[in-house]
């Protein structure tokens, strides 16, 4: 008689049962919509919560593994419907689409993609701005160029964003099923759970988002990523790995943060496993293929238009983008008024990211398994700390995880100075870390503790029974530097369009005071409710500051407060 198979494990069934879950997170908020205007969309949707209720009674009594399988890909299969009949619904997409989707437009027609303003795009409802220190806007395309490229085959979609969604959730999609067929049969359900559950990614891909085209893009490369050169030979799946890691940083910038770790880790792994030379070589061999698609995706626009590329491209770092986001900068923002030394953010974020890579290298054997969560750290301490950065990369967390282990750093390379192995060599090394570490913190604690440079005082509120149209202040620039100020007013987080200056100097002189007269960019600015704050901020750009201070409205809500 053949054996009885042996039944799956228990974390199996509860692995699927959770990614199960998972979908129906955000569902009924599609179903509504659709029901009210796509009743065959909302049809779909209820055949999904079926699935959803009958693969979770499977996922707990099947008794054999490939029927358990079975039960994993039902699951997916059920992810994949419900976001694509979310796109169906939810396809206008954000500011990042309707660019790419420009973009796009603009490379069929023959005409240059960057360097050029659009700020048209931006007068529809529900288009965020991108606001910068300089007191103006980003209207320009500021990524690389291979989502425009896929996007401009399927312009005949529709106007505004629709194209550029079509291919961010398209390769959601795809990079979700990669992940899927590339992870051991236990733990595919992990990857439907992290890349099509909890209603996250599947936002970011019909917002347009060209960070989840690398994503997808990154999914193969992360993926067993420390055999890559094994035995000193790429072979054709390491050649397509180091393709789609190049194609990967022609999609967005994004990658290009991840990159060095993981050449560091394989160069680690192969030195320890060949020596120095043919680990260099196998790295060399990765970075040409790489650059040979890079090249190839971005070569037009290099030859075409150069200048322009290169501003582009570099844009989201150049661009001075105001601050935002869910990391330390929100000390700034929020726990004090501000602060005159906002570029020590930017510095304290690229020093945490050298030295992360320098401590990654020191400790491979230990951080290797976290060489795809390591450089969002830096992040954290940006200018632009938006908790996206995060959110969009944690498939790659769940890839190396499970193909990633810290058994495949064992025999990896670790340089060891002398220093560092002595007899008190714990100690040493602990101390090692903490000082590459030490100038990113002491550049984030330089811009969180700075000072805001402009006093302000308001004078007098012209406000109405719900709309605000005048306010004038009296702003001292305490600082040593003469200042040119951009004035715009909060609540919560975000940031309303900036105000007009009708009457005061453009740039403060050091140690100056002068008298402000300020107009809503619309003529009027709508109150809040009752007990909302409102938050006056001011921006320079050169040095990079912020100053706030609250405004008191006039209590009857009328009149003009002197």
């Amino acid at each position: 008689m053949s054996a009885t198979p042996e039944p799956p494990a228990q974390w199996h069934r509860v692995l699927t049962l959770l990614a199960d879950v998972s979908l129906f997170i955000g569902t009924r908020e599609v179903w509504t919509q659709a029901a009210t205007h796509r009743l065959g969309v909302a049809a779909v949707i209820s055949g999904c919560y079926a699935s959803i209720l009958l693969c979770g009674v499977l996922a707990l009594v099947v008794r054999r593994e490939r029927s358990l399988a079975r039960v994993d890909l039902c699951v997916l299969v059920t992810g994949v419907t419900l976001v694509l009949c979310a796109w169906v619904l939810y396809h206008r997409g954000s500011d990042e689409a309707v660019l790419t989707a420009q973009a796009a437009r603009e490379l069929a027609a023959g005409h240059a993609v960057y360097g050029n303003p659009w700020p048209w795009l931006f007068g529809r409802s529900g288009i965020a701005l991108t606001p910068t220190v300089t007191g103006g806007y980003d209207f320009t395309y500021g990524y690389p160029p291979l989502a425009p490229l896929l996007t401009a085959p399927l312009l005949w979609l529709g106007h505004g964003g629709t194209p550029a969604t079509a291919v961010s959730t398209g390769a959601l999609v795809v990079g979700t099923v990669v992940l899927w067929r590339l992870l051991p049969v236990p733990w595919r359900s992990a990857a439907t759970m992290a890349c099509l559950g909890f209603a996250m990614l599947p936002m970011y891909g019909r917002l347009g988002y060209p960070a989840i085209l690398a994503l997808a893009l990154l999914v193969p490369v992360v993926v067993r990523w420390p055999r890559i050169g094994r035995g000193g030979r790429l072979g054709p799946a390491g050649v397509a790995q180091a393709a789609c890691l190049g194609a990967a940083c022609a999609a967005q910038q994004l990658p290009w943060f991840l990159t060095p770790f993981l050449l560091a880790g394989i160069y680690a792994v192969r030195r320890g496993e060949l020596g120095a030379r043919a680990a260099a070589l196998v790295v060399l061999r990765i970075c040409g293929a790489a650059a040979t698609v890079w090249l190839l995706i971005n070569t037009y626009f290099i030859v075409s238009e150069p200048g322009a590329w290169i501003e582009g491209v570099a844009l989201p770092i150049t661009q001075g983008a105001v601050l935002h986001g869910q990391g330390l900068v929100d000390v700034s923002l929020y726990l004090t008024n501000g602060s005159d030394r906002l570029d020590w953010y930017s510095h304290a974020s690229l020093l945490l990211l050298g030295g992360l890579l320098a401590v990654f290298v020191l400790f491979v054997r230990r951080l290797g398994p976290a060489a795809t969560v390591l450089p969002w750290l830096a992040f954290y301490l940006a200018t632009r700390s938006q908790d996206g950065y995060y959110l969009m990369m944690t498939p790659l967390w769940l890839a190396a995880a499970v193909t990633a282990p810290l058994s495949e750093f064992a025999g990896a390379w670790q340089p060891r100075p002398r220093l560092l192995s002595g007899p008190h060599r714990r100690p040493v090394r602990i101390a090692a870390a903490v000082l590459l570490l030490a100038p990113a913190l002491a550049s984030a604690a330089l811009a969180a503790t700075g000072s805001p440079p402009l006093r302000m005082r308001v004078i007098s509120v012209r406000a109405g029974a719900h709309t605000l149209s005048r306010l004038t202040l009296r702003v001292t620039n305490t600082d040593d530097d003469a200042l040119t100020p951009h004035f715009t007013l909060t609540r919560g987080q975000g940031m309303y369009p900036y105000w007009s200056v009708l009457r005061g100097p453009a740039t403060l002189a050091a140690q100056a005071t002068a008298t402000y007269e300020l107009r809503p960019p619309e003529g009027t600015y709508a109150l809040p409710h009752q007990g909302q704050r409102i938050r006056l901020r001011v921006f320079t750009a050169s040095p990079q500051t912020l100053s706030s201070a609250y405004v008191t409205l006039p209590s009857a809500r009328s009149g003009v407060r002197r």
